[in-house]
């Protein structure tokens, strides 16, 4: 099992960065996949940024490439998104989930099986 915890959320200006983090407790957190989501107000959630269990994969959605960057280290059990250039329309709520599985993250026919409570990502303009 797999318990997660996300950090660094907030306001910011339109242009601007952020970073999130996503902590992660358990003894196997090397062999998740992992991904980021997001829901903006009285929007579904969607797909943000996914990473493979070693690291070596990495798929984004459309609307975040060249600006977003997911990572992780497994030593420390985390998992970070790097945020550039940032737009009012990134606005949301920005989840962390985990899954034996990395079709799991990737796709959205099946939710991954642990997520975390989230933290708000507010870009102005």
């Amino acid at each position: 099992q797999v318990q997660l915890v996300e950090s660094g959320g907030g306001l910011v200006q339109a242009g601007g960065s952020l970073r999130l983090s996503c902590a992660a407790s358990g003894r196997t957190f090397g062999t998740y996949a992992m991904g980021w989501f997001r829901q903006a107000p009285g929007k579904e959630r969607d797909f943000v940024a996914a990473v493979s269990a070693s690291g070596l994969r990495t798929d984004y959605a459309d609307s975040v490439k060249r600006r977003f960057t997911i990572s992780r280290d497994n030593a420390k059990k985390t998992v970070s998104l790097e945020m550039n250039s940032l737009k009012p329309e990134d606005t949301a709520v920005y989840y962390c989930a985990a899954d034996l599985d990395y079709m799991r993250v990737l796709l959205t026919t099946t939710p991954p099986r642990y997520w975390g409570q989230g933290t708000l990502v507010t870009v102005s303009s």
